[in-house]
């Protein structure tokens, strides 16, 4: 039998590139576990705002944070739903290195009938010097349950 992580993985993969936004940035899925998601940005030249000193704009890492958490959010619920994004803090805490790959993994540490609480990090190589910290919600759609839509 198939896990619903291993679900993820067959359709997280095409999924990202569907997104209109996340296929222009070429985001790509690197894995997934029960409640848990990494993701890849490449870099690309029109990511600079200064291409002198190689700062990125923070544009491009919100948006893989937003992604990757988002996507956790999915397995959480253990369902491929529509949901929005409630709340979501972003620390940027630096730019990443210049012509670095962006590796960002997102998890949903609690979840709720409607809500999932989500948090994550992005780095270019070390974890332990990230890039940015996310921290937010995301709401799912009422859902048909025994008894009605809730």
């Amino acid at each position: 039998m198939t896990s619903f992580a291993d679900q993820v993985g067959a359709f997280m993969g095409p999924f990202v590139g569907r997104v209109p936004h996340n296929k222009q940035l070429g985001l790509r899925f690197i894995q997934a576990g029960d409640r848990w998601v990494e993701l890849q940005l490449p870099f690309r030249p029109e990511f600079l705002v200064d291409p002198d000193h190689g700062i990125w704009a923070s544009g491009p890492i919100i948006t893989l944070m937003d992604t990757c958490v988002g996507m956790a959010s999915m397995l959480a619920r253990g369902a491929f739903e529509p949901h929005a994004t409630l709340d979501l803090r972003t620390d940027y805490v630096r730019s990443p290195k210049p012509q670095a790959t962006v590796t960002a993994r997102g998890e949903c540490y609690r979840m709720t009938r409607q809500i999932a609480f989500v948090r994550g990090l992005a780095h270019d190589g070390d974890p332990a010097d990230p890039i940015a910290h996310v921290a937010g919600t995301f709401m799912f759609a009422a859902s048909k349950l025994a008894g009605g839509w809730q």
